[in-house]
Order: structure tokens, then sequence, then C-alpha cells
């Protein structure tokens, strides 16, 4: 047997060779997690553990609102909502300077409010609103930058996977933390705006405005096609935050009214519905096997102790309680260069957890952070989820550096907004207070 120091040193070094391989993070984990328990407590217990742990994560009441989230926004994408609500902001801000752009973010925040994942919200977007960006002689680098950076408001905006992700991990109150990412998740998207208008304003080539402005009379009525985002949202959060509902009883009811939106506006053909609960599924699979994983190799750092001794350690340091903040903030930005943000915060909260909460930090508001650091990892160089996302679909000939390069600025108002929530948490606090 290895001493828990000497495995913990092993492990990380089969997760890296894992992962520089090209195998799947949750596979990566899981595998790493196992040798770690066959090293330190032999392959009998390590094995039993493999038996147990896939059933034990995945039969949770509380982790069902993950694939019923995913098939509301798949639901949501079927019944034309995207389309509607990109034709009404365009209607509303296309005539000011990067207008397309922020009709983007406008659509991309308010479609977060029912896909609950960046993943989902960047590929549509990019299909729906590259061309259209590119044909009006938008630059290239703008229009990506802007689709990447509006896609991870799904990581924010209730309803979050990611926050329910970290709920589940620190046992925290899931309706608390979806309620504590809407007024952080506006401001982001209010911060995109802002900037993008800064960015033309500066250099109005980047961003030619259309010649003809659209009539009032058009402009309302495209208000009346957004009726099922606003539905699906008053479902969702309005039945958490009313107490009508717990999260996993919302997520049913959102994917239930999805899909009585879908039957309303006659897009139910079968073979479409069976592709969309298809891309629920797969979608949904992917995530839970991250989840089995992590779990596996959070289980590796349990029995070994090397969480207590981490944290021990650690906290022996004596340092401030901002220091330990930064620290924080930094670990989760160099690990999002390489490791998709379910993955972090599987592999960091175990032992990052009890430490923040010990020097005096919200719980609630720590979800907020981690949420926000694993937004900025979502579009920051070398891997950057989002980024390979809006590259693969686009319609348009597009380069790694040219999306590179447009989330550039994003990454800064990102960085703002980050300083925002340290500087003022009653940002993240407020609503949840209420609702508490």
């Amino acid at each position: 047997m290895f001493d828990p120091v000497t495995a913990a040193l092993i492990v990380l070094a089969v997760v890296a060779i894992l992962l520089i391989s090209g195998a799947h993070i949750g596979v990566s984990l899981g595998l790493a997690g196992l040798l770690g328990m066959t090293l330190t407590i032999g392959s009998g217990a390590a094995m039993a553990q493999l038996a147990t742990v896939p059933f034990s994560t995945t039969n949770s009441f509380t982790l069902a609102v993950i694939p019923l989230f995913i098939l509301m926004g798949s639901l949501a994408t079927q019944a034309g909502l995207t389309t509607e609500l990109y034709h009404a902001a365009y209607n509303w801000v296309s005539r000011l300077p990067g207008g397309l752009a922020m009709t983007t973010t406008i659509a991309s925040a308010a479609f977060g409010a029912a896909s609950g994942s960046t993943i989902v919200n960047a590929a549509v977007f990019t299909r729906m609103a590259m061309p259209e960006m590119t044909k009006l002689g938008y630059s290239k680098q703008l229009s990506a930058g802007s689709i990447a950076a509006s896609g991870t408001l799904a990581a924010m905006i209730p309803p979050s996977v990611l926050m329910v992700i970290y709920a589940i991990i620190t046992e925290q109150s899931v309706g608390i933390l979806l309620i504590a990412g809407l007024v952080p998740g506006l401001l982001t998207a209010i911060v995109f705006l802002t900037g993008i208008y800064l960015m033309v304003l500066r250099n109005p080539e980047i961003a030619p405005r259309p010649e003809k402005p659209i009539p009032m009379s058009e402009k309302l009525s495209s208000l009346k096609n957004v009726w099922g985002i606003v539905l699906l949202f008053a479902l969702v959060i309005g039945g958490i935050y009313g107490g009508f509902f717990v999260p996993t009883y919302a997520g049913a009811v959102g994917a239930f009214g999805a899909f009585v939106i879908v039957m309303l506006k006659r897009r139910a053909k079968p073979s479409v519905l069976a592709e969309t609960f298809r891309d629920a599924v797969l979608t949904s699979s992917t995530i839970f096997v991250v989840i089995i994983g992590g779990m596996l190799f959070a289980r590796f750092l349990t029995y070994t102790g090397l969480v207590s001794t981490v944290s021990e350690s650690v906290l022996a340091f004596g340092l401030p309680p901002f220091a330990y903040l930064m620290a924080f903030a930094l670990l989760f930005l160099i690990l999002g260069m390489f490791i998709e943000p379910i993955a972090i915060m599987i592999m960091t909260l175990p032992v990052m957890f009890p430490v923040m909460t010990e020097v005096g930090y919200d719980p609630v508001w720590l979800g907020v952070i981690a949420v926000k650091m694993a937004e900025i990892s979502l579009i920051t160089p070398p891997v950057g989820l989002n980024v390979y996302v809006v590259r693969s679909a686009s319609p348009v000939p597009l380069s790694l550096g040219d999306v590179f390069k447009g989330v550039a600025p994003f990454i800064g108002l990102e960085a703002l907004v980050l300083m925002l929530l340290i500087l003022f948490p009653e940002i993240a606090t407020f609503l949840p207070s209420i609702a508490g």
C-alpha cells in the first residue's frame, strides 16, 4: 500500500496523461480514482466502489433536474423559441452600434432561462447569428466572440446545470443557488451589451448599421412571439421563488411546458421529437459520466484523508480571507484552461469548499463566484470549450484564432463583473436572502 501523498501524486500524473491522450474527462477521473483507491485501500475496496458508486450517484432525486432542464432547452429550441427571440431582439436594438451582436447577447441571455446549457446556447446561436452578422459586414472576430461569450450566460442565469452541480457537491439548496444566479447573470449581460456598444463606437467598421429603421409597429408586434420563453421562465423560476415546488418538480414542469409549446406550434413530428429526445439523452449521459467519474475520484480523496489533510494544511498558513479567495479563483482559471467546468467543480470543491467556508465566505455567494469562474474558463485559451463549439458549429469559415481574438475583450468584461461580485456580495445574496 502507498501513503496518501505518494498515491495522490501518481493519480494526478495519471489524470494528466489520460487527458493529454484525449480520454474523456469522466473516464479519466474515474480510472484515476480507482487506481488511487487500489493503491491506498486495496483492489477489493476499489472494485466495491466501482460496483456501487454509479448507481448511488445517479439514483438521486436532486440530480433528476439536470436531464429535465436539458430536455426543456431541447424542446424550446425545437419550438422555434430561439428564432423568435432573436427576431424580437433584432427589431429593438439592431440600429444601435453593434446592434446585431447585442441582439445575440440579449437572445442568448433570454434563451439561457430555458436551456441551462452553455454548449446548447453557443451552438444554437452560432448557426443562427453567425451567417447574419457576416452577411451584414460584421467582423468575424466580433461576431464569433460575442456568440461564444454570450453562450456562457446560460451557466449563471437559471436554470443553470452548473449551479445544480455545485449545490449537490456542497450540499446546499438547489433552489436558493438557482435564484442567486439571476442578478449576476443579468448584470453580466448588461456589461456585455455596454462593452459591445463601446467597442463599436471606437471602431464602427467592425459592425455596420442597417440602413433602414424598423417601424415601431413591427417592434411591438415581435414581442408577442416571446411568450414561450416568458412562460417557461415564470414556470421554473417563479415556481421555485414562490415556493410552489422544489427545483426537480420545476424542471419537470418546465420540460412539460416546453413540450406543450411544441405541440401548440405544431412542430411535434414524431421523427423530430425522437431526435430532440435523443439529443437530450446524449447530453445528459455525457454529464452523468463526468459526475460518476468525479465521484470515484472524490471517494479516493475522502478515503485517504487527503481532503481534511489539505484543508488543515492550507488553513494553517493563516492567510487573510482574500488570499484564499484569489487562490480559489486562480485554481479555477488555470484548470479551466484544460478541463470542462463540471469536472473542475467535482475535483476542487471537496477540498476547497471547507477551506473557503471556514475563513468566512458565504456558501451561496461562493457558488456564484465558482460559476463565474467557470464562465470565464469556457472562453479562456487554450481550451475554452465554447470557443471550440462556435468554431465547429459555424456555417461560415472560421478559424480558432478569430474566435479567441474575438472573446479576448469579453474575458476582460467578465473580470469586471467578477470584481463587482467580490466588492458587492449583495449582488448575489440579495434575492436568496428574500427567498430564504
